[in-house]
């Protein structure tokens, strides 16, 4: 599926884990880059940081611009500049516990942010295709199991309430403007890029650091939650191949396996050479005040229509993600080490 000619897409969120993927992704196969970051008072570049200098050493097509989903004018600007071929819609308060502590936030800019780009988008008649990320989290409390694109949403967290807010305003602006708008429904998705607040990562880390002997206990929350893992850099492959379609749709995006976060938990204890019955224990705090326990997806349609099918397994996927916190903090102590020579010396 290669691309006859050089596109221009534009991603929110490039900064986080889905959005640095997809921008390398995008890169590789001719794109020009755009990415929208927020202003903020301190760096959260560190993903994209690993694709710019390498992209900006070979041909500068990857551009960051400062702009906000909560500031209608700086998006309208934006695309009136840029006219984008592709807008991968990715930006978003992310964290369900999270958003429970900032509900209104998270209303504000996952909710109420995707209808400023999509009014942005009509606002200034650019032509161009919309995807939008929805999350497998809108299922919530299914009774449906697995989960496909037909079954109904039961959100039970303000993160969850705001995708499906963004996800029907996605849908109603194509079926009432006629813009090439299609949502993706993607299940949990890692990789060594996920943010380190997130239970996987949490999970990983806290292994690599017990493993140094930095850490000796790590808390999590439920160990029973049931969820649909998958490996973000082939997700973000889905996303490309919906925006290539002549006609909008909407797709689940996942594997069709489940696993406990226990199973993950002794997946990476274990490829460590630990026992995480002596290093793991049950916090209240981080248990969600209302629940999802299982969340399994049925990703037919996607492999149909798009020829897409996941390849990573989800043992293989913890141990990757272990081998690179460990790598991770290799370097940073051995980075450390060095410093503190130099100032004895």
């Amino acid at each position: 599926m290669d691309l006859p000619m050089r596109k221009k897409a534009l991603i929110t969120g490039i900064t986080g884990q889905d959005g640095s993927y997809l921008a390398e992704l995008l890169l590789n196969k001719g794109y020009e880059v755009h990415g929208i970051k927020r202003r903020s008072s301190s760096f959260n570049t560190s993903r994209i940081d690993e694709v710019l200098p390498d992209w900006h050493e070979r041909d500068a097509r990857l551009f960051i611009h400062f702009a906000d989903l909560a500031d209608s004018t700086s998006l309208i600007n934006l695309l009136y500049r840029l006219q984008p071929d592709e807008i991968y819609h990715l930006g978003a308060q992310s964290h369900v516990k999270v958003s429970f502590e900032i509900p209104e936030y998270t209303g504000d800019v996952t909710a109420l942010g995707t209808t400023r780009l999509l009014e942005a988008i009509r606002e200034s008649s650019v032509h161009t295709k919309f995807y939008q990320a929805s999350s497998s989290e809108m299922f919530g409390k299914t009774s449906e199991v697995p989960q496909r694109e037909t079954t109904p949403f039961w959100p039970r967290s303000p993160y969850a309430c705001a995708k499906v807010y963004a996800h029907w305003t996605t849908v109603n602006y194509r079926e009432g403007y006629g813009l090439f708008a299609c949502n993706g429904i993607l299940f949990n998705h890692e990789s060594p890029r996920r943010g380190e607040t997130f239970v996987s990562r949490k999970i990983t880390r806290a292994v690599a650091r017990i493993r140094a002997g930095l850490e000796s206990k790590l808390y999590l929350g439920n160990l029973e939650a049931k969820r649909d893992w998958g490996y973000a850099p082939e997700y973000v492959e889905a996303m490309w191949r919906m925006m290539q379609l002549d006609k909008p749709e909407d797709f689940v995006v996942a594997t069709g396996e489940t696993h406990t976060v226990r199973e993950f938990v002794e997946t990476a204890f274990e490829h460590a050479g630990l026992d995480w019955k002596r290093c793991v224990e049950i916090d209240p705090r981080y248990f969600r005040p209302t629940e999802v326990d299982v969340l399994l997806g049925d990703a037919s349609k996607a492999e149909r229509e798009l020829g897409w099918r996941p390849k990573v397994k989800f043992h293989d996927l913890v141990r990757l993600m272990v081998d690179a916190d460990w790598k991770l903090l290799q370097d940073q102590l051995d980075g450390r080490a060095a410093r503190e020579s130099l100032v004895r010396q």
